[in-house]
C-alpha cells in the first residue's frame, strides 16, 4: 500500500493559528482556545524533536472565510524545511494555487471542496496531488461549515468521491472526539481507510500513546496530534516509535 507522500506512518505535530498564536480548541469551537505562543517557535521546536511533516491551520481563516494568519504562514514557511500542509479559510483555486507556489507542500480544502468539487480537478492541474480533502465526521456523516451543519453523507462514501475528483489525501477528523483528549474512533477511520487508495490522513481526539498505534493500525498514513504535545502528554519521540 503506498502512502504517495507519506512513504511510511507519521506523526504530524498541529500548529493551529488564531490571530498569530498558537492555540488548541476543544470541539473546534471559539471560545475554548488554549494559548501556546508564537507559531514559528511552535513550528521549530517540533521540526527539531523529529517531524517530518507540519500541519497549519488558520483557524481565523476557517471561521471568517477568508485567510486571517498570512503573515505567520509565510514566517513558518521561511523558517522551516520540512513539508508543510496548510487548512482554513482556503476558498479558491486560485488561493490554494498561490500558498502552492510560495512554498505550502499540500492545501487542505474543507468547505470549498464540498461545495465545489471542480476546484479539486483545477488545482490538481497546477500540483498534481497537493490537495488533502478535509472530511469531518460527526455521529457517522459528514458535517460542514465549522462542525454545524450535517450532510448526511457517509464519509466513507465522500472520501472515495474525493478520490475521483482527483484529491491526493483525506484529512478525517472525528468530530465526536475532536480536542477532547478522550481517544479514538477505529472503526469510522479503518472504513475511510478501505474505501480509498489515497493516504488517509487522523486527526482528532488523540489522547494517548495506545490512540495513535490504534490509529496506524486502523490503516492511516498519518496522524495529526496536537493538544496531547501541547501538554506534553508524551513527546514527539514518543509518539513515533509507538
Amino acid at each position: 500500500m503506498s502512502h504517495g507522500h507519506f512513504p511510511e506512518f507519521e506523526v504530524v505535530p498541529a500548529v493551529d493559528m488564531q490571530e498569530g498564536e498558537v492555540v488548541q480548541l476543544v470541539q473546534g469551537e471559539r471560545g475554548t482556545a488554549t494559548r501556546y505562543g508564537d507559531p514559528v517557535e511552535a513550528a521549530q521546536r517540533w521540526v527539531d524533536a523529529g517531524a517530518e511533516t507540519l500541519h497549519l491551520v488558520d483557524l481565523d481563516g476557517a471561521f471568517e472565510g477568508e485567510r486571517a494568519n498570512a503573515a505567520a504562514v509565510d514566517a513558518v514557511l521561511d523558517a522551516v524545511d520540512v513539508p508543510v500542509q496548510l487548512g482554513g479559510g482556503i476558498r479558491t483555486a486560485a488561493d490554494a494555487i498561490d500558498l502552492l507556489d510560495r512554498g505550502v507542500d499540500r492545501v487542505i480544502l474543507g468547505t470549498a471542496a464540498v461545495e465545489n468539487p471542480d476546484i479539486v480537478a483545477e488545482i490538481s492541474e497546477e500540483h498534481p496531488g497537493s490537495v488533502m480533502v478535509s472530511l469531518d465526521a460527526k455521529d457517522g456523516e459528514v458535517v460542514v461549515s465549522g462542525w454545524t451543519e450535517g450532510t448526511g453523507i457517509d464519509p466513507a462514501e465522500a472520501a472515495g468521491r474525493y478520490e475521483e475528483l482527483g484529491a491526493g489525501a483525506v484529512l478525517f477528523t472525528d468530530v465526536d472526539v475532536e480536542g477532547q483528549m478522550e481517544g479514538v474512533n477505529r472503526g469510522t477511520v479503518e472504513r475511510v481507510v478501505n474505501a480509498v487508495d489515497i493516504p488517509v490522513v487522523a486527526s482528532g481526539g488523540v489522547a494517548s500513546l495506545e490512540d495513535i498505534r490504534v490509529l496506524r493500525d486502523a490503516g492511516a498514513a498519518a496522524v495529526v496530534v496536537g493538544t496531547a504535545l501541547y501538554e506534553g502528554t508524551f513527546t514527539l519521540a514518543e509518539a513515533q516509535s509507538v
